[in-house]
């Protein structure tokens, strides 16, 4: 029988197993298993480590036989199997090389004893407990590996070489299983046909695409492992590469409406700052202001840190765009933070947002905001500014979205924290145009090179690393939850700021209410709620002070009044989730407490302390936590503690994270044709597969010289790539 990457399972091995990889793992072709590559190797006498196993992981461990002993117990119940209700178990000792153990427990099973016999090694697999201080598996699947691997006869065919693979397996589908299965279809499938160029291949001493499966899954040597996961790295990150470096091509042949440089509008806004740029908003400005002047759409990547003036970078590109005709639209992820520009923006206009009001400038357009909230009668209006061109700039949430939704001339869209919007979304409103508009996608979290390459890979990027003039520094410490001293003064120092007419923030990371506990907290307590917090803080520690309430599942009309109140000194202390994490602009507030702040990640610690020193005054902000010293949990708030570089702290949040939480849940497409690839350690093959893809598309745009590698491209393109559409 022969058997192609595109041949089903079912067809192959079987129903029942076919079906158990297909409902277990998503797993229905022979290229789909030969694609589930082992994420570690196994190896006799290998140090597997056994005290670094954590409660309540499933794992599946190497190790050997130390002894087996049968004993009896009587059930809590009185009834068991056993005469006078007692039970038989069945506790067997395993231990990798150091000696270091695992108890495995066996109930009414002592039968196991024949074959668990003291010295053989096997593959054991199950939920880590913890019982009177040792830890152990309890009933948990087995596979025993030959007694001896000069032994052809005895071995176990799918683990006869030196390196046993370990596959992301299920309960009901133990990686034994799964070896099995890849065993039989690389017995099936002939070499398959290699979808790399044979010249880049030969040129970067690449194996060839069959051998490089068989070595992942059966490795002859470390050597050889190597050599395997090289090439198959290769190919992903080369697949990659190219969707995003054609994407760019084609984006750059699109047609767009020329806006020229300066404008009345921008000129008269530019001439009243009160403050000047800085050398980065001068830089990116000139970049931005040079591509709204061309015949081809923009699609530029602002990246700032916490504070460094991005909205008026956009600010300025949206005046250039409308000081010649065109309308900008602002895209927002929240209401909060769509009110937010609004109010800000408006602000800094001044009565060039007032276009057709009596003593407005001529050159005055209108800044509108149009969310789901509002009514039919407040959307008539600006629906009606819209489509006739009178409002140059709109902001909103989703919103502008929706049918009805008509724009005269749109010509820039402005995307506030692109990762929270789908590729849906934003094509919607580009659709709105009559020409492709002109594009900029602002994030205020900073992101590592590598992943700028991955996921923004389609984009010009610019970076903003200054703080403008004014901008106070902000001093970050940890203070230990059960200490009361500590806690004493943190909240005496929110009553300190208050008492100088400041304001405050409280953060914390649960609503409260009806909402779940973390299911992942074991036996840790609940996360702290806002709504917990909120009424132990009025009537305890900041009693008699004037305290707010903001979280995402308020409505958005109270959620406006809010910060309405709080922008307008009205609320000293605003108790809030993370929904203040970006883009919230309080200038008076100086103070932060977050609590529970492990709970939190480090660019997202970061985002939250950005929103205090927005002013004169300095800002603090304050890391409650119960995490003990030396843990990981602490060593990342003494590290958002000790800088405020938040290119720094990407990069160790990086470090931290697994890829597919870098990548994000949103990006299952690419997560599902990036396997091997690591964004952290594997920058220099990220890199140089750039440089091969604009090699290959500079020389065949349409890759028609290579197909087989064409259809990995159009397939990662369409597989759910819309991670990719960030332009």
């Amino acid at each position: 029988m022969t058997v192609g990457l595109e041949t089903r399972l079912r067809e192959v091995l079987g129903k029942k197993t076919a079906d158990a990889l297909a409902d277990g793992l998503g797993l229905d072709t022979a290229g789909d298993l030969l694609g589930h590559y082992p994420f570690r190797y196994a190896q006799r006498g290998e140090r597997t480590d056994l005290a670094s196993l954590g409660i309540g992981d499933d794992v599946t461990v190497a190790a050997q036989v130390r002894a087996a002993v049968k004993k009896t117990f009587t059930p809590r119940s009185g009834k068991g199997r056993g005469r006078g209700g007692r039970g038989d178990l069945l506790e067997v000792v395993v231990a990798d090389e150091p000696g270091r153990s695992l108890t495995l427990t066996f109930f009414n099973q002592g039968w196991r004893a024949k074959e668990l016999v003291a010295g053989r090694w096997g593959l054991f697999a199950g939920k880590v407990a913890q019982f009177r201080g040792r830890l152990q598996l309890n009933s948990p699947q087995y596979q025993l590996l030959a007694e001896d691997a000069a032994d052809p006869g005895s071995a176990i065919e799918e683990f006869a070489g030196t390196l046993i693979p370990v596959y992301p397996a299920t309960a009901e589908l133990p990686t034994w299983n799964i070896a099995k299965a890849v065993h039989t279809v690389l017995g099936l499938v002939p070499s398959p046909p290699d979808p790399l160029p044979a010249s880049l291949r030969e040129r970067l001493g690449l194996l060839d695409y069959g051998t490089a499966l068989r070595q992942i899954h059966r490795p002859d040597s470390h050597e050889f492992l190597g050599a395997a996961k090289k090439r198959l790295k290769w190919q992903e990150a080369l697949v990659m590469q190219t969707v995003l470096v054609r994407r760019k091509a084609e984006s750059a042949g699109e047609a767009a409406d020329p806006y020229p440089e300066g404008g009345a509008i921008l000129d008269a806004f530019e001439a009243r700052l009160p403050f000047e740029l800085t050398a980065g908003q001068r830089q990116v400005g000139a970049e931005i202001a040079a591509e709204l002047a061309r015949e081809h759409p923009m699609h530029r990547l602002l990246q700032g840190d916490v504070g460094s003036g991005k909205t008026l970078v956009a600010l300025r590109a949206m005046l250039q765009v409308v000081a010649h005709g065109g309308q900008a639209a602002l895209l927002a992820p929240t209401e909060v933070l769509a009110a937010q520009h609004h109010r800000s923006i408006a602000e800094m206009l001044g009565d060039l947002a007032q276009g057709g009001q009596l003593g407005a400038p001529a050159e005055a357009t209108r800044v509108e905001l149009l969310t789901g909230s509002a009514t039919a009668a407040q959307r008539r209006p600006v629906l009606d500014a819209v489509k006739t061109g009178t409002a140059g700039i709109v902001i909103g949430t989703h919103a502008l979205l929706y049918d009805g939704v008509e724009f005269a001339n749109l010509g820039l869209v402005v995307v506030d924290e692109q990762h929270r919007f789908g590729v849906e979304q934003r094509d919607a409103l580009r659709a709105k145009a009559k020409h492709t508009p002109h594009t900029l996608v602002m994030t205020a979290t900073p992101i590592p090179r590598t992943v700028a390459m991955t996921v923004y890979g389609d984009l010009e990027t610019s970076r903003l690393t200054e703080l403008p003039a004014g901008r106070s520094p902000i001093a970050t410490h940890v203070v230990p939850y059960g200490d009361g001293r500590w806690m004493q003064r943190t909240w005496t120092r929110v009553r300190e700021e208050v008492a100088a007419g400041r304001q405050a923030y409280v953060v914390c990371p649960r609503v409260g209410g009806d909402d779940q506990d973390d299911p992942n907290a074991g036996d840790k307590r609940p996360p702290l709620a806002v709504t917990d917090i909120i009424e132990e803080l009025r009537g305890n520690q900041l009693h008699g002070l004037r305290l707010g309430l903001l979280h995402g599942r308020l409505d958005a009309d109270e959620k406006d009044r809010v910060m309405r109140a709080y922008a307008a000194g009205d609320i000293d202390v605003l108790v809030a989730t993370t929904v203040i994490e970006v883009g919230v602009n309080v200038p008076n507030a100086t103070a932060m407490v977050v609590l529970d702040a492990e709970r939190f990640g480090i660019s997202q610690l970061h985002q939250l302390r950005g929103r205090v020193g927005r002013g004169t005054h300095p800002g603090l902000c304050l890391l409650v936590s119960e995490a003990m010293e030396g843990t990981p949990s602490r060593e990342r708030l003494d590290a958002v503690a000790s800088t405020t570089d938040g290119f720094a702290l990407a990069e160790l949040d990086l470090e931290q994270r697994r890829e597919g939480d870098v990548l994000g849940a949103a990006q299952s497409g690419m997560k599902s044709h990036v396997k091997l690839l690591s964004l952290l350690k594997d920058v220099d093959i990220i890199a140089a597969s750039r440089t091969e893809a604009a090699a290959l598309i500079d020389a065949d745009p349409e890759l028609k010289r290579e197909p087989a590698f064409a259809a990995l491209v159009d397939d990662l393109a369409a597989d759910r790539g819309e991670f990719l559409e960030k332009g």
